[in-house]
């Protein structure tokens, strides 16, 4: 029995700030992100936009260039001052001075109009993938699941409903774990996994299998099973539905 639930997407649940000054297309857009399992927010001006992108920290912002108050430059520069908080810009404007402008302000993809709202949706998953990936790149603590590893105290652990559980993993135990959950969803082959997590003099890829063995009897103490997951002839992944 695997312990997530089934889930449409890595993005799914994100929030979405729509800054766009047209009420109608602000509706078409948040009624596609909706169906695809994304949250919105709208706002309808420059200010209005950098004062809910302050209160709610949405995951991504779609930003139409030419708004009131203040345009989509002007509120790009503020935010990209504050942070990383990826950015699709709306545009009009079909050139591609407007585009290299948004790309070297730091707006990670644009959008001409008209636009197809379903390209639109694809491309904010897009954005919110990459984002993603490379915020668990450079993460101190990993979350999949239950699980929570930190890398700098090298702790393990279970966070559930009635508490947070420390794994007692050895550092072999603790490094194919915290491999594997970079990337859920990808199988590592038991040679990548020697190179990356196993002590210098290990060169059998079949100790492989003993540590991930060792590992799965740990996590079924917990009520964990099929964590990690065997891909036949390829090697492991991480497991679940992740």
């Amino acid at each position: 029995m695997s312990y997530l639930p089934a889930s449409a997407s890595p993005a799914a649940q994100s929030l979405v700030l729509i800054a766009e000054d047209e009420a109608e297309i602000a509706d078409i857009l948040a009624a596609y992100l909706q169906r695809h399992g994304l949250r919105t927010l709208h706002a309808a001006d420059g200010r209005e936009t950098l004062a809910m992108h302050q209160a709610f920290k949405p995951d991504l912002l779609l930003l139409d260039v030419q708004m009131p108050q203040l345009d989509g430059w002007q509120v790009l520069s503020e935010i990209r001052a504050r942070g990383d908080t990826p950015v699709i810009m709306l545009t009009a404007l079909d050139q591609d001075l407007d585009k290299l402008m948004g790309l070297r302000m730091g707006a990670d993809d644009y959008v001409v109009k008209p636009f197809n709202p379903a390209e639109v949706v694809a491309r904010v998953q897009a954005v919110l993938r990459r984002s993603l990936v490379a915020k668990q790149a450079t993460a101190q603590v990993l979350r999949v699941g239950p699980f929570q590893i930190d890398l700098e105290s090298h702790e393990a652990s279970l966070c559930r409903d009635d508490g947070q559980q420390v794994l007692d993993l050895t550092l072999t135990e603790f490094k194919l774990l915290a491999s594997l959950m970079r990337a859920p969803k990808r199988v590592f082959s038991r040679a990548e996994l020697l190179t990356h997590c196993l002590p210098e003099g290990d060169t059998q890829e079949r100790t492989v299998d003993s540590h991930i063995s060792k590992l799965r009897k740990k996590l079924e103490v917990h009520g964990i099973h099929g964590v990690p997951a065997s891909v036949w002839g390829v090697g492991y992944r991480f497991g679940g539905d992740a």
